[in-house]
């Protein structure tokens, strides 16, 4: 069971709260990517709709950091059964180099463990070296010999 109660001290940031986000943040979050800079596809899988489809399947897997009620951190975790997926990761650029992305990670990779998994993996765009960097000091390591292919129905996806 996932423990409802995300109240933690981490060794990075100890005034941070982070809780389940909801269909009610769903313009933060947005508000969020855009200042963070993530592509944002609002017709297809980043609309209203497809993220309230995706929390009403799952959740305990949105997950937000906020600083005195402000929403500075947000991170999508998705799983396949075996191996869990940090998506979506952003901090606020005023508030990055401040642990909070490293506390988005602990905790989705604590989320994943209690769903019994315990491979992590993030899809990190070849341009986004201080994403690639924080994964990799947080012991991920980067496969040159995997290759990612998609086939989407629309640019949206």
């Amino acid at each position: 069971m996932i423990k409802k109660d995300l109240r933690f001290k981490s060794h990075y940031v100890s005034t941070m709260e982070f809780k389940f986000l909801s269909y009610e943040d769903y313009d933060d979050v947005v508000a969020l990517w855009v200042r963070a800079g993530l592509k944002f596809k609002p017709k297809g899988r980043d609309s209203k709709d497809f993220i309230l489809k995706q929390m009403e399947k799952n959740p305990q897997m949105f997950l937000g950091a906020y600083d005195n009620g402000k929403l500075v951190g947000v991170v999508l975790l998705t799983d396949d059964g075996r191996k869990g997926w940090i998506n979506r990761l952003a901090v606020d650029p005023d508030y990055r180099r401040k642990g909070i992305a490293k506390s988005l990670i602990d905790k989705s990779e604590e989320i994943f463990r209690e769903r019994g998994i315990h491979l992590f993996a993030a899809l990190i765009e070849d341009w986004n070296i201080p994403s690639q960097e924080l994964f990799h000091s947080k012991g991920y390591n980067k496969h040159n010999d995997i290759f990612y292919f998609t086939k989407r129905d629309s640019d949206e996806y």
